[in-house]
C-alpha cells in the first residue's frame, strides 16, 4: 500500500479522523487525500481501485461516527467548494460548505435555502442524504447533480427525477456514484428579506444543544404514513400526537423524552437534555460509547411503542 503514496501526490498517512468530523470522534484513516478539484476526486478513487483499496467519500464530517479503530483505507476529502451564480441559478462544488451557499444566495438575492442556515454541512453531504430542515428539503432545489460512476470512472449530470430524493434518502446511498457539483434552481427575492429568514432560522435553531460536539441528529423522524397502525394505536394513548399530522412524522425526540432518557450518559457520550435525537461528546467519548446509546435508544423504542428506528448519521470503519 506505500503505492498510494507513489500515485497520489500530497497524500497523508494515519491522520486523526477525529479532527474531521463534527462528533470529535474517531481513529485515525490510513491514508487521508483531500481532493480539491472533480479530477482529483476522480484520481483518487482510480488509485483506490488499481490497488483494490478501500476507500470513503468524506464531506463536512457532519454526520458520520467513526470507529475508534479509524478507517483502514483511503479517505477522500471533498474539498471542490467553488460557487459560481448565474441568474437564478447556482453551480457548486460538493465540497461547498452550506453556510457559504446560503450566504451567497443571500448575497444575489436568490431565496429557498435559507433553511440550511446552521447546518454544519457540504452540498455535496446534503444531497447524498437530502437534508432537511423547517419543511423544506435539499432535493426540492437540485436542477441537476454531476456524478463520477465509481465502476467505470465515467462524468455525468444526473436530473433531479434521476435522484430519487425521499426522506432523508436519494439514489447515491445505492448507487454510490459520488457527487462532484450541483446545480441548484432558486427563486429571485430582496436580500435584506432574505437575510431576515435567515435570522429567524438561526432563531428558531436555539433549542440545538450548544457547548458540545454532535452529529447532529442521530435517528430519522417516524414517518406516520409508513407507520399509521402503530400511530392510531399510540393515538389513544397519547392524544397530544394530533399535532404531528401537520407534518407527517413524529420526531424521535418525542420517543427519548417519553422514555425519560434525556440526559442519559454512557461514557463521555450523553443524550441532550435539550433534543432528544442529539447525542453529544462531553469531551471523551468513544465511538462504543455512541454505539451503546444508540442501542439503548432503539431497544426501548422497539420495546415501548412497537417502532423500529433508523439511523440518519453514516457509520465509518465498523
Amino acid at each position: 500500500m506505500s503505492d498510494v503514496k507513489k500515485l497520489l501526490e500530497n497524500v497523508e498517512e494515519n491522520i486523526s479522523l477525529a479532527k474531521h468530523t463534527t462528533f470529535r470522534i474517531g481513529g485515525p484513516a490510513r491514508y487521508f487525500y483531500a481532493a480539491k478539484t472533480a479530477d482529483e476526486v476522480k484520481r483518487a478513487v482510480q488509485v483506490a481501485k488499481e490497488l483494490e483499496m478501500a476507500y470513503y467519500i468524506l464531506g463536512a464530517g457532519s454526520n458520520i461516527l467513526v470507529s475508534d479503530q479509524g478507517f483502514d483505507g483511503l479517505m477522500i476529502r471533498i474539498k471542490n467548494q467553488e460557487i459560481t451564480i448565474k441568474g437564478d441559478k447556482i453551480l457548486a462544488g460538493a465540497g461547498a460548505m452550506l453556510a457559504n451557499l446560503v450566504g451567497e444566495a443571500a448575497n444575489a438575492g436568490l431565496s429557498g435555502i435559507e433553511w440550511l442556515v446552521g447546518i454544519p454541512g457540504t452540498i455535496g453531504g446534503a444531497i447524498y442524504g437530502n437534508v432537511g430542515a423547517f419543511g423544506g428539503s435539499t432535493g426540492e432545489k437540485i436542477e441537476k447533480v454531476e456524478v463520477l460512476n465509481p465502476d467505470d470512472l465515467a462524468v455525468k449530470w444526473m436530473e433531479r427525477e434521476e435522484c430519487k430524493f425521499a426522506y432523508r434518502d436519494s439514489i447515491f446511498k445505492r448507487n454510490k456514484h459520488i457527487i462532484l457539483s450541483v446545480v441548484l434552481k432558486l427563486q429571485k427575492g430582496d436580500s435584506q428579506e432574505i437575510r431576515n429568514l435567515i435570522k429567524e432560522y438561526v432563531k428558531k435553531r436555539g433549542h440545538h444543544p450548544v457547548g458540545f460536539f454532535s452529529a447532529g441528529s442521530v435517528f430519522k423522524n417516524i414517518v406516520i404514513s409508513e407507520n399509521q397502525k402503530v400511530f392510531e394505536a399510540l393515538r389513544q394513548k397519547y392524544p397530544e400526537m394530533d399535532k404531528f399530522k401537520t407534518s407527517g412524522k413524529i420526531p424521535t425526540g418525542w420517543f427519548v423524552e417519553e422514555l425519560g432518557l434525556r440526559g442519559k450518559k454512557i461514557g463521555g457520550a450523553m443524550i441532550a437534555s435539550e433534543h432528544g435525537n442529539f447525542i453529544l461528546n462531553t469531551g471523551n467519548a468513544k465511538a462504543t460509547d455512541v454505539i451503546m446509546l444508540t442501542s439503548l435508544i432503539k431497544q426501548k423504542v422497539r420495546v415501548n411503542f412497537d417502532l423500529q428506528l433508523e439511523e440518519e448519521i453514516q457509520y465509518v470503519g465498523f
